[in-house]
């Protein structure tokens, strides 16, 4: 007995059982379940947890700072859309320039950073906008250009103002340029810039001439050569019967006068409107321009690349400072504070730019001593892609000299088929090849992407400053920060 009860070792008394963990054992959860204890995760799920926390947390908290400085803004501006509009007043309207970001497909890149960043303060502040986009480098500069030479044409007789059968209220063409004066313009970007202040040189230095682009490359690629047709070796004529000559390929009609050729290309076209015809003194540039919208210069970079991956990263968790940049913007502009435009002295323009060269090291840019509005967002030219920078021009001429390498049999194809000279393959039946009118026709399209696309990429390019007219001194203005006011001075002494 007393042998065993030696060997026998008592039980520890079990803890009182609390009333929770008993209604919970008879609900049928495991007993094994409610006597775990609670212990740290291991070393790996606490780096992803640590990792995973501080990521969200950084992303929630940068998107509630959007929506902070977002509403900050749109409170200083709401009151202006609750005020009251005569029956026959528009509201304030500003135009949008966007151009394309050279070597972005996506060439609605500048109007989306608009319609995200500016755009919400100007529709709380009940102010219209017109977008006007840029799918092609210089599409922006010829916009404008032919804007300004019809608002010229119109203002010299040459031409009457479309009116519709009624008149409405803003619809006539001195309502409608004083409506603009008042909006202002927007310009998203540096390249918008350039593009813009190009086509207003280009509107208010050009002749009044009604110039057709098509027309005017057609002539130019008539004397090209390249749908003639090679001069066949001369032969000897087969005698036949009573001497009659059997024709040969040299007496067959050329291409050029068979009913193959497209009517605008059949004929010569007509001469364009020559300068004769419209007096020296309407059509000479004139010394002074009127008064011009003011302008919202809006900063905008956009990172393309593998390279600049990082810096879309950081982009994508500090949303708040484009937002905060945009909404300053839209109340710079809502505001209506503005100061003339500054350029460099004339004598600073004066000297000729110097050709391009990557391999030199360049003379200190005219910024870096004098900074003015022509040297606006100079920096955000430096995250182009360095291989559209480099390769734009050659890629167009490679696609031109691949284009005119295939043309040549395709041609030979066409011709032989429209004359019979030979029949169509299984092939070609099924899938008929491209007629010579077609083949012109595609020719000048592709031309005139390409001669767009040069002179477009001329205008954009890094190297090349924003083009100037000392016409425009004292001409252009800028919308700047408006002065603080008094509740503003004082939230500013209280924190």
């Amino acid at each position: 007995m007393s042998s065993n009860g030696a060997g026998s070792v008592p039980r520890a008394p079990s803890p009182p059982k609390s009333g929770v963990r008993t209604v919970l054992q008879y609900t049928g959860i495991p007993p094994s379940w409610l006597d775990k204890r609670p212990r740290l995760p291991s070393r790996n799920w606490l780096i992803f947890l640590s990792v995973t926390s501080v990521v969200t947390g950084y992303y929630i908290y940068d998107r509630q700072q959007c929506k902070k400085v977002r509403q900050e803004y749109v409170d200083k501006v709401k009151d202006l859309a609750t005020q009251p509009m005569g029956s026959m007043e528009l509201p304030r309207l500003v135009t949008v320039y966007g151009a394309r970001w050279p070597g972005d497909q996506d060439y609605d890149r500048s109007m989306k950073y608009f319609r995200k960043y500016v755009k919400p303060v100007l529709v709380a502040a009940a102010i219209d906008y017109d977008m006007v986009k840029g799918r092609r480098h210089g599409d922006i500069a010829r916009q404008v250009a032919e804007k300004i030479r019809k608002e010229r044409r119109i203002l010299s007789g040459l031409d009457q103002a479309s009116s519709g059968p009624m008149p409405l209220p803003g619809s006539s063409f001195e309502e409608k340029h004083k409506r603009e004066l008042e909006g202002g313009i927007i310009l998203v970007g540096r390249h918008t810039l350039k593009e813009y202040m190009a086509g207003l040189k280009r509107g208010w230095t050009d002749g009044l001439e009604l110039v057709d682009r098509e027309e005017q490359l057609s002539r130019v690629l008539e004397s090209d050569g390249r749908f003639d047709e090679p001069e066949p070796e001369a032969t000897a004529e087969a005698i036949i019967g009573e001497g009659e000559p059997i024709p040969t390929p040299s007496r067959l009609p050329s291409s050029k006068s068979i009913a193959m050729l497209t009517p605008s290309l059949r004929a010569p076209p007509p001469p364009p409107k020559s300068s004769e015809s419209i007096p020296a003194h309407l059509n000479a540039p004139p010394a002074e321009i009127p008064p011009q919208p003011a302008m919202l210069l809006v900063n905008f970079t956009n990172y393309i690349g593998f390279t600049q991956i990082p810096l879309m990263i950081w982009d994508f968790f500090n949303e708040r400072y484009k937002v905060r940049e945009g909404a300053e913007a839209a109340y710079r502009l809502v505001m209506s504070n503005t100061r003339p435009f500054t350029a460099p002295p004339a004598e600073a323009l004066a000297g000729p730019q110097d050709a391009f060269d990557p391999a030199q090291p360049q003379k200190p840019l005219l910024a870096e001593l004098t900074p003015t509005d022509l040297d606006f967002d100079r920096r955000s030219e430096s995250y182009y892609k360095k291989s559209v920078v480099r390769e734009f021009l050659s890629d167009i001429e490679s696609a031109r000299k691949e284009y005119y390498d295939s043309l040549a049999k395709k041609l030979e194809t066409a011709r032989a088929l429209a004359r019979g000279t030979r029949e169509p393959t299984k092939e070609e039946q099924e899938n008929p090849p491209p007629t010579e009118v077609e083949l012109r026709a595609e020719r000048m399209q592709k031309e005139l992407r390409w001669t767009a696309d040069e002179e477009g990429w001329d205008i954009v390019r890094p190297d090349k400053d924003v083009e100037w007219d000392e016409r425009f001194r004292n001409k252009l203005r800028v919308y700047i920060d408006p002065p603080p006011s008094t509740d503003d001075t004082a939230d500013s002494h209280t924190s």
